[in-house]
């Protein structure tokens, strides 16, 4: 018995076609038609039997392809619950954040020579430290609260500590205490005890001391171009005393010009109701060169002061620049009571290799603003003072600075003469 084999489906079609002709068409077709139709229906045939062999290549590869797609998705089923397991596992084991992550430090410490020469008074030669430290925690998203220590005495307007008295300990004073709300876009809401942010122009002493902290409540708002400051700050908050509340504004702009240079104008408006209260600090007879009545020894004025300033940024050989004027008048009196600064600084001494100097001339007639809170260092503090200040600075490394300072200056303005008041600094600091 021969073997039994599968006829191909080409050939089972062209059997069929030839059994299917009629017996007419098939007797009166000539020999050469027969042969083309045979040749066509083999050509058919043929063409069937590939299609019919690139279908089953087609069903092996699709049955190959599936089976290797859940092989993979058995295989990353598995990996993706090793990978759970080991977060879940490490996770547990993970301790979470403590609270001191929220915390940070900054602070400085300062080391000064410091030479003074006054008419009538023998030359003093003094070995300052100024230290302080804040711990700033971050409460919330938007709330942070800051606590600082300082060197010194309770003085408002100085850290410096005097060395000396056979290496006795110093004193450690509250110099920050305070909370800043930054709740709304461009703003921030501080009170307590904290860092006098009112824009100064060059950054003098006109109007502030540099280490004067207001005590109250204030506001900064500034949205790049625009800014706006305001402070409501205790010059003595206890009703048993003279209590006195004052009130410092601040509003400017930020302005572009060209590519080169940055114009910042602004005015302010601060007040203090002061007359007829008496000193706020040191002897019953410290006015700090405003006038006062010597009988009752109380202020003979108010302090109204109206403020404008000017600061234009600009590029010279490289370095940043700064050309800056500050102009206050006191409305509240009507003779010595204009102060004004101007001034130029060139360089920054940031990162290490880097300078800065700086020269300002200033002049504060005795009635121009609250001597209380002007520049300490300045013809000795106060008003009724004029002259020129130069300064330097070297970056030795990022945070370390080596820094002189000299004042010529004149006190005790009146018309018929003044008294010389020259001062020089030498200091060595470090941020950290």
């Amino acid at each position: 018995m021969l073997p039994y084999t599968k006829a191909p489906f080409g050939m089972i079609i062209t059997l069929c076609a030839l059994l299917l002709l009629p017996p007419v068409v098939t007797h009166a077709a000539s020999d050469e038609e027969l042969t083309a139709v045979r040749e066509q229906l083999l050509a058919l045939s043929q063409r069937l039997d590939r299609l019919e062999a690139e279908n089953h290549a087609l069903t092996t590869a699709n049955a190959k392809l599936e089976k290797h797609n859940q092989e993979t998705a058995v295989a990353v089923t598995a990996v993706n619950e090793k990978t759970d397991a080991i977060t879940n596992k490490l996770q547990q084991q993970v301790t979470p954040p403590d609270w001191t992550d929220r915390l940070h430090w900054k602070g400085d410490f300062r080391y000064r020579y410091e030479n003074t020469d006054v008419d009538g008074k023998p030359n003093r030669n003094r070995n300052r430290i100024r230290a302080r430290a804040a711990l700033i925690a971050d409460v919330s998203p938007t709330v942070s609260v800051g606590l600082g220590l300082a060197s010194g005495s309770d003085d408002p307007l100085s850290s410096n500590q005097t060395l000396g008295g056979g290496g006795s300990t110093k004193s450690l004073n509250l110099d920050l205490a305070y909370f800043d709300w930054s709740g709304l876009a461009n703003t921030h809401i501080i009170a307590g005890k904290f860092s006098n942010y009112i824009h100064k122009s060059g950054k003098t002493g006109l109007l502030w001391d540099g280490d004067w902290r207001p005590e109250g409540i204030g506001f900064k708002w500034d949205n790049g171009n625009w800014f706006a400051n305001g402070v409501g700050t205790w010059i003595e908050s206890d009703s048993k005393k003279e209590q006195l509340f004052a009130f410092l504004t601040q509003a400017g702009i930020q302005i572009p010009v060209g590519d080169a240079l940055k114009l910042t104008v602004g005015m302010g408006y601060h007040r203090f109701d002061t007359a007829g209260s008496g000193s706020f600090f040191g002897d019953d007879t410290d006015f700090f060169g405003n006038s006062f009545n010597s009988v009752t020894n109380t202020y003979l004025y108010d302090y109204e002061e109206v403020e404008l300033f000017a600061d234009l940024g600009f590029s010279v050989f490289g370095k940043p620049a700064l050309l800056f004027a500050n102009i206050v008048q006191n409305q509240a009196v009507k003779e010595n009571d204009s102060a004004y600064a101007f001034g130029l600084k060139v360089g920054k001494a940031k990162n290490k290799g880097q300078w800065e100097l700086a020269y300002v001339y200033q002049e504060l007639e005795a009635d121009s603003v609250l001597g209380l809170l002007s520049d300490s260092d300045f013809g000795g503090g106060g008003t009724d003072s004029r002259g020129h200040k130069f300064k330097g600075s070297y970056a030795i490394d990022k945070n370390i600075n080596a820094q002189f300072a000299y004042f010529i200056n004149e006190t005790s303005l009146k018309p018929g003469g003044f008294d010389d008041y020259n001062k020089l600094q030498l200091d060595v600091s470090f941020k950290y």
